[in-house]
């Protein structure tokens, strides 16, 4: 996908993502997780796990991961990818701040 066909939507503002937590915004049936790091980072993934599905907004953020709160599976913010021995990835999508905005591509 070139930069053309990109399409960033304004989400909200950073400081309505709370600091090792996540807001959820619906995409069509689509619901995306967006997560925001100690040091103000932030990461969009589909809000489910790809272990049983459990919800990954619901879950604990550290240390660039989160760790679901079903079965404590530990996925990466930046990839989506399951850690350690686990397999499978949750759907990751660009991500961006601009100024105090938080910009989605969908």
């Amino acid at each position: 996908m070139n930069a053309m066909t990109q399409n960033w939507v304004v989400v909200g503002a950073l400081e309505d993502i709370p600091r090792l937590g996540a807001r959820c915004i619906e995409n069509g049936e689509t619901k995306i997780a967006v997560f925001r790091t100690a040091d103000d980072r932030v990461f969009a993934l589909e809000d489910k796990c790809p272990h049983k599905n459990g919800p990954l907004s619901q879950g604990i953020v550290h240390d660039g991961c989160v760790t679901c709160p079903l079965h404590n599976w530990v996925i990466s913010l930046e990839t989506g990818a399951a850690q350690g021995a686990d397999e499978g990835a949750a759907v990751s999508y660009p991500v961006k701040l601009d100024g105090d905005k938080v910009l989605l591509c969908l």
